[in-house]
C-alpha cells in the first residue's frame, strides 16, 4: 500500500464505450447497432428509436468523435495523463455485422487488434466490455432482442472468437453494461439499449424484461466458463449501475420500501456473484404470475459462470419516502411509496444528485454482499463547459466532484477495508452522451470541439482537469485536492 491506502498496481484510468465515441458506423464492414438508430435529444427530451436509420434525422453515434480515425492520437493524450487503464467495450456489429453469421469479419477485428496494440504500447491496460448498449440491430429486427433465447448462442458464439482472438492482449473483461438499468421493467430506452427489445402491444413490460434479463445473465455465465478455458488468467467481471436509495426518513416504511426498490438492481448481480436466482424474485415471479422461461441446464450454466469481480457505475443517490405529504415518482412493488430527492444533498444541470458519501457506502454494501473485488469503471461529472480565449476550459465543478468521490474511495479501501482493483472515471475525453445524445453535456477531461447539432472540427483540448487528475495518477491517490 502506498500513503494513501492503494496499493502500487492500482489502475487509474478513463472509461468510454464504443458507441459513444469509434463513428465509422459503416466502415470496415460494421453492421448497423441498435445505438446507430437512435437520434439526437436533449435534457427532459428523449431520443427517438427509429425503425432503420431513416435520411431526415440526426443520429449523433454516427460520427461521435471519430475515435476510429483519430485514436492513435487520442491515446498519445491518454499516455501524457498518465492513464494505466482504458475502459471502452467491442462494437458487436463491427465483428458480426448481422449477429447471427457464422464467420466474423476479419477488418472489425484487425481494427480492435490494432487498437489494443496500440494501447499496449503506450503502456495502459485495455479493460473490456463485450456488450455495452451496442447489438446488432438485425438481432432486433429478426428475433426480437434478447426476449429471444436465441440471443444467448449468438451472444456466447461472438464472445468466444473476440476472447480467443484478443486472450494475449486483453485481462479484464466485463461481459453487459449497466444490465440493470432495465430493472424497473419501464423504461423503453433501457429495454431497447439493455435487450434490443421494443414492446409489443399486449406486452407486460416487466415480464420480458425479466425475461430478457435472465438470458442475459445465462449468457454471461456461459460466456464467464468459456473465459477461464481459453485463458485461465483472465478475469470477467459484471457491470452494474448502483445507485443507492436511502429510506427519505426513519419511519420503518420507508426502510422496507428502500429494500424493495434496491433488491430490483441486486437481482442482477446477486445471480452474476452468487450463481443462482435469489428466492426474493422466484417468489415475485409466482406471485405475479410470471412465466419465465429457464430449465435445469440454465441452472447449471449460472452456478458454474460466476464472476470474479464486480464491475459498477456511480454517479449519484436518491431516496425513497412512503410520508404523504411528499410528492414524487412512484415504484412497483410498493404502491404507497415514491422516488424524492434527497434534501442534503446538491445536483448537477440534469438534477443528478451529487453525494460522495453514497460512493463509499455502496462500496461497502457490495463488499460485504459478495466478498468480490470491486472496480468503480465509471464515475463522473457531466456539465456544460465553456471554451475560453487561449484554449481554455475551466471545470473546477469537476475537480471537485471526482476529487470528493476519490477521497470516499480511498476511505473505503484504507478504513473499511474494501479490496478495490481501479477508478476508471466517465468519460475521459468527451463523448455522445448515451441518455441524451448530447455532446455539450461533457464529462471528459480533454474536450472535443463539437455541439449539440454535430458541429465542430473535433479538435481536442486538454481542460483544467486533464492536469488536476494528471497529478492524482502520478501521486496514487496521494494529492486529490487540486
Amino acid at each position: 500500500m502506498t500513503n494513501s491506502g492503494l496499493p502500487e498496481n492500482f489502475l487509474w484510468g478513463g472509461a468510454v464505450a464504443a458507441h459513444q465515441i469509434e463513428g465509422g458506423w459503416q466502415e470496415g464492414g460494421k453492421g448497423v447497432s441498435i445505438a446507430d438508430v437512435m437520434t439526437a435529444g436533449r435534457h427532459q427530451v428523449s431520443r427517438k428509436i427509429t425503425q432503420g436509420v431513416q435520411k431526415d434525422e440526426y443520429y449523433p453515434n454516427h460520427e461521435a468523435i471519430d475515435f476510429y480515425h483519430r485514436y492513435k492520437e487520442d491515446i498519445q493524450l491518454f499516455k501524457e495523463l498518465g492513464l494505466k487503464a482504458f475502459r471502452t467495450s467491442i462494437a458487436w456489429s463491427r465483428i458480426f455485422p448481422k449477429g447471427d453469421e457464422e464467420e466474423p469479419n476479419e477488418e472489425g477485428l484487425r481494427f480492435y487488434d490494432d487498437l489494443f496494440d496500440e494501447l499496449l504500447e503506450n503502456g495502459i491496460e485495455p479493460v473490456i466490455t463485450l456488450s455495452h448498449f451496442e447489438i446488432p440491430y438485425h438481432l432486433y429486427e429478426t428475433y426480437g432482442g434478447f426476449r429471444n433465447k436465441k440471443l444467448i448462442d449468438f451472444f456466447v458464439r461472438y464472445s468466444e472468437v473476440v476472447m480467443k482472438r484478443y486472450k494475449n492482449k486483453v485481462k479484464y473483461w466485463m461481459t453487459f453494461n449497466e444490465i440493470n438499468n432495465q430493472a424497473d421493467g419501464q423504461h423503453d430506452l433501457h429495454a431497447w439499449t439493455n435487450s434490443a427489445i421494443i414492446f409489443e402491444e399486449g406486452d407486460n413490460k416487466e415480464e420480458v424484461i425479466y425475461q430478457a434479463g435472465l438470458n442475459e445473465l445465462i449468457a454471461s455465465a456461459k460466456v464467464v466458463q468459456l473465459a477461464r478455458e481459453i485463458n485461465p488468467e483472465f478475469q470477467v467481471g459484471c457491470m452494474m449501475a448502483y445507485v443507492p436509495v436511502y429510506p427519505y426518513s426513519c419511519k420503518p416504511e420507508d426502510m422496507m420500501a428502500s429494500v424493495k426498490v434496491m433488491n430490483r438492481r441486486f437481482f442482477y448481480s446477486d445471480v452474476h456473484a452468487r450463481g443462482e436466482i435469489p428466492s426474493y424474485i422466484l417468489n415475485e415471479w409466482e406471485q405475479k404470475g410470471y412465466a419465465i422461461d429457464f430449465n435445469c441446464e440454465d441452472l447449471a450454466a449460472l452456478k458454474a459462470g460466476t464472476v470474479d469481480f464486480i464491475g459498477f457505475s456511480y454517479y449519484m443517490s436518491t431516496a425513497v419516502t412512503t410520508l404523504e405529504e411528499k410528492k414524487g415518482f412512484d415504484i412497483p412493488d410498493f404502491p404507497e411509496a415514491k422516488i424524492v430527492s434527497n434534501p442534503y444533498v446538491s445536483a448537477s444541470d440534469w438534477d443528478w444528485q451529487i453525494d460522495p458519501v453514497g460512493l463509499r457506502y455502496m462500496m461497502n454494501v457490495l463488499y460485504q454482499r459478495y466478498n468480490l473485488p470491486l472496480f468503480i469503471v465509471e464515475n463522473g461529472f457531466g456539465a456544460y463547459d465553456k471554451l475560453e480565449s487561449g484554449d481554455k476550459i475551466h471545470d473546477p465543478y469537476r475537480v471537485d466532484y471526482l476529487s470528493k468521490h476519490i477521497h470516499e474511495m480511498i476511505n473505503a479501501v484504507a478504513e473499511d477495508g474494501v479490496e478495490l482493483l481501479g477508478y476508471t472515471p466517465w468519460g475521459v475525453i468527451d463523448i455522445v452522451s448515451f441518455g441524451t445524445g448530447e455532446m455539450e453535456k461533457r464529462y471528459g477531461m480533454i474536450y472535443v470541439d463539437k455541439d449539440n447539432q454535430g458541429e465542430g472540427t473535433l479538435r481536442r483540448i486538454k481542460k483544467d482537469s486533464f492536469d488536476w487528475y494528471q497529478q492524482v495518477i502520478a501521486t496514487n491517490g496521494g494529492n486529490i485536492t487540486g
